[in-house]
């Protein structure tokens, strides 16, 4: 079995490029395919969803697709101004 690790880095490091725009987890799939296809041909088909696999499973780590919520959803925005200077 080949080291596939290299390639799931080499298109993990560049998806900022080629998936610029893209946040949506099936665009980014589709982004990833079309990569392996362009620069892997010989790739195996068996190796081709594990790089796939791999490189998603990156993205993922690093954040790539953002998160529903920036910061804590559970605290009150007005909390602090609301209690005012403490005399």
């Amino acid at each position: 079995m080949a080291d596939l690790r290299p390639i799931i880095d080499d298109i993990a490091y560049r998806a900022d490029d080629f998936l610029a725009g893209s946040r949506d987890r099936s665009q980014a799939r589709a982004g990833v395919e079309e990569v392996i296809t362009m620069d892997y041909p010989t790739l195996a088909p068996a190796d081709r969803t594990i790089v796939i696999t791999g490189v998603m499973s990156v993205l993922e780590e690093e954040d790539f697709f953002g998160t529903e919520f920036v910061g804590d959803p559970f605290s009150d925005p007005d909390e602090a101004e609301d209690e005012g200077p403490g005399i």
